[in-house]
């Protein structure tokens, strides 16, 4: 797998699960290193990102089984944002056109 360190991905997993997480280290063997690791969930609003482990430290990294992996692709600009909003609470503003 050729994935990027810093960058934000979304992972299909082979059960049908939807991760998000931001790659933290090149991949080993079978295992990638990624932080933050977010499911994509259905809710009343459409769809939202939710903590994949609520019992883990989120200040840790986790290991994610590439083996796992269905098929995976750079997370698109706006669920970034998100992503990072959940993660981080920072609030990533909207890119402006400015005309004059």
């Amino acid at each position: 797998m050729t994935l990027e360190v810093g960058k934000v991905y979304s992972f299909k997993l082979n059960s049908g699960e939807e991760l998000v997480a931001k790659v933290q280290a090149e991949c080993v063997g079978n295992y990638i290193t990624v932080n933050s690791p977010v499911s994509v969930v259905q809710g009343p609003q459409g769809m939202g990102l939710m903590p994949s482990m609520f019992t883990a430290n989120p200040d840790l990294s986790v290991t994610l089984n590439t083996n796992s992996i269905a098929c995976y692709s750079e997370t698109d600009s706006g669920v970034e944002a998100k992503y990072i909003e959940v993660t981080t609470g920072i609030k990533v503003p909207e890119k402006k056109i400015v005309l004059g």
